[in-house]
């Protein structure tokens, strides 16, 4: 069973950084692209970033280009999330997921979401 743990979240001022955590079991980071995810209160996660198992072109919602970077600890099975210069919009529950295909993280089609790290900016 495919399973993540997000972590890393926390409240920070308009301008900082975080870096948010996937640890995941059940598979390995290289067999899955990952995805990164934004909940606000009382809607669906919606994807920020979606990697790519193919031709390398990472999806970013364009909110957040330029800011946040995806990578992958191997050795740790774990996947990041580097957010930088983060801002007031970007509070919300964050959540990781696995998926085959791009196009699937792009719509959220993941019906396993976890408790997920809450990202507070204040301005």
């Amino acid at each position: 069973q495919l399973h993540v743990v997000e972590s890393g979240g926390g409240l920070v001022h308009s301008g900082g950084s975080l870096r948010l955590s996937c640890a995941v079991s059940g598979f390995t980071v290289d067999e899955y692209l990952i995805g990164w995810f934004r909940q606000a209160p009382g809607k669906q996660p919606a994807a920020v970033l979606c990697e790519s198992k193919s031709d390398g072109r990472t999806w970013y919602l364009d909110s957040v280009k330029g800011r946040f970077t995806a990578s992958k600890n191997y050795a740790e099975n774990t996947a990041y999330l580097r957010m930088d210069n983060l801002k007031p919009e970007d509070t919300g529950v964050y959540h990781c997921a696995p998926f085959p295909e791009q196009f699937m993280c792009e719509t959220a089609a993941w019906d396993d979401w976890g408790q997920g790290t809450q990202v507070t900016v204040s301005s």
